[in-house]
């Protein structure tokens, strides 16, 4: 079974970076799809990133510029750079992650596996 754990969330100003890490409980390498979704209060879960087996970005429309997805395989983690942070980019962030190495589809029901979450907050 494949576990994810997620760090890095905090409050940062408007403007700001934060960086996101989740840890993957098996190694990643050659085998899965790994992805950033975030979900605000009466909002659904948006797919923010993601990123093939073979190193393939994909992002939202809302975060293109300013967020980097990446992944090493060698510490089994998956980080989300977020730079130029606004304030509508506040909500619940998840990990998740599901065995393709295409990543072609990345609707969330989709992803079989998922951390329980890291919260940003933007402050204005």
């Amino acid at each position: 079974q494949v576990h994810l754990a997620e760090s890095g969330g905090g409050s940062v100003q408007a403007g700001g970076s934060l960086r996101l890490s989740c840890s993957v409980s098996v190694d990643i390498d050659s085998k899965y799809c790994l992805a950033w979704f975030r979900q605000a209060p009466g909002e659904g879960r948006e797919g923010v990133a993601r990123i093939s087996a073979v190193n393939d970005p994909y992002y939202a429309n809302s975060v293109k510029g300013r967020f980097t997805i990446s992944r090493d395989n060698a510490k089994n983690t998956v980080y989300l750079q977020m730079n130029s942070l606004k304030p509508e980019d506040t909500a619940m962030y998840y990990c998740a992650a599901k065995e393709t190495v295409t990543c072609l589809n990345g609707a969330s029901s989709t992803f079989n596996y998922w951390g329980p979450g890291t919260q940003v907050t933007v402050s204005s």
